[in-house]
């Protein structure tokens, strides 16, 4: 084996031009496929991670309408929709939620951001759902009407304001000063790290009776043991007949948690199969590239063919060499591939969570590094097998004589 190695790389080496062409082809489709798929198996890291600090015990019922929860004030959850889904079997606590956009201004700078309100008596069902803690201060008190606890990119330069707040700083929300008194960990996405939160009674205040008592969404806590998705489709049918709505009809939908991030995780599925196939196209190229490599190079050595074949060489081994020699092509260019892929990947993820967007965070499991390398070499011995297969039937006498 030790002989037709060297063999094998003295002939690549005697080809660099069409060798590195070869190489280069299957460089670019494992790069394409090894940054893609770890930027895939990184959101689906993330999706687990929220899944796990959330809990699937969580329910959310939104108000049907355009844009985000509570914008379209034609639609909303009211006080009463609220108390009525509380008494149902199943249901441990609910929460309703305002969600409107707010003008923020410190320093003469002014921004158009989302202000979150709360009854703070379920501060804990609600950090939970939306997967974050306190990084800085504190959490919000009951019946607080001028302190507010902002999203975490609030603190650093330049990401909404030009200089970042901090603790005890005084901003204006549609002409009313607040006390920032705590900032949120990071959600990994520029708008929720640009929130308002603020209490129930802060927001009532500051919005007026147009707002009280009508939630964009709620969230629910079920019960110890009880199903989150039979829980959610029993409230959506009770509340549908509570509200006297056909059905299909509803002004509301109910998601569990986990349904939720299923949702999302298989459009993130989606859109990650359609960028590898066409990473795969590029290695169906690479396939046709190296295996034209080695039909050249099997009429280049058709006399070498005839005199290894007169001293004893059998058609297995001259199968084996040129499928050797196709392999390493691809083994080089896999490696050469997850080396450049980890590099676009590095860069991609730095570049994305300096925009805000710290869910794109590319992971590298070993065996991704390996079934790249492994699917290269496969793809490059396979285009070599045809090629070996001709060369391996080619007559003594008659590669002898070729010229």
């Amino acid at each position: 084996m030790k002989e037709e190695l060297k063999y094998v790389i003295q002939n690549i080496s005697h080809r660099k031009l069409r060798s590195g062409l070869s190489i280069l082809s299957i460089l670019i489709g494992i790069t394409a496929i090894f940054a893609l798929l770890s930027f895939g198996f990184g959101i689906q890291a993330y999706i687990d991670s929220i899944a796990s600090e959330a809990g699937v015990d969580k329910l959310f019922i939104q108000a049907r309408g355009i844009g985000a929860p509570g914008t379209d004030q034609n639609f909303f959850i009211s006080k009463e929709d609220i108390d009525f889904v509380k008494k149902q079997i199943g249901v441990n606590e609910i929460v309703g939620l305002y969600m409107k956009a707010g003008e923020i201004e410190s320093r003469n700078q002014k921004r158009i951001n989302f202000a979150t309100a709360f009854d703070t008596k379920y501060l804990r069902l609600v950090e939970e759902s939306f997967a974050i803690d306190i990084a800085a201060g504190r959490s919000l008190k009951n019946n607080e009407i001028n302190k507010i606890v902002l999203g975490y990119n609030y603190q650093f330069d330049d990401e909404i304001f030009e200089r970042g707040l901090i603790l005890g700083d005084k901003v204006i929300i549609n002409s009313k000063e607040f006390e920032i008194v705590g900032f949120y960990s990071s959600v990994g996405n520029p708008q929720d790290d640009a929130n308002i939160y603020m209490t129930k009674q802060a927001a009532e205040e500051l919005y007026g009776e147009d707002i009280k008592d009508k939630f964009g969404f709620a969230i629910i806590r079920a019960e110890k043991g009880v199903n989150p998705t039979e829980l959610a489709e029993r409230i959506k049918e009770k509340l549908r007949k509570h509200n006297n709505q056909e059905e299909g009809e509803e002004n509301f939908f109910v998601q569990s948690f986990e349904d939720a991030l299923q949702t999302f995780g298989n459009i993130i599925t989606i859109i990650n199969s359609v960028l590898v196939l066409i990473a795969v196209i590029s290695m169906i190229v690479a396939f046709v590239n190296i295996m034209n490599t080695m039909y050249t190079a099997v009429l280049e050595r058709t006399k070498e063919i005839g005199i290894m074949k007169s001293i004893g060489a059998r058609n297995e081994f001259i199968r084996f060499i040129f499928v050797l020699e196709a392999g390493l092509l691809g083994f080089i260019g896999g490696i050469l591939g997850v080396i450049l892929g980890f590099i676009v990947a590095k860069i991609g993820g730095t570049t994305a969570a300096n925009a805000g967007f710290s869910l794109l965070k590319p992971t590298f499991p070993i065996w991704l590094t390996l079934g790249c390398i492994a699917f290269a070499t496969l793809v490059g011995a396979c285009s070599g097998y045809f090629p070996a297969r001709q060369a391996s039937k080619l007559k003594p006498v008659d590669a002898l004589r070729y010229e």
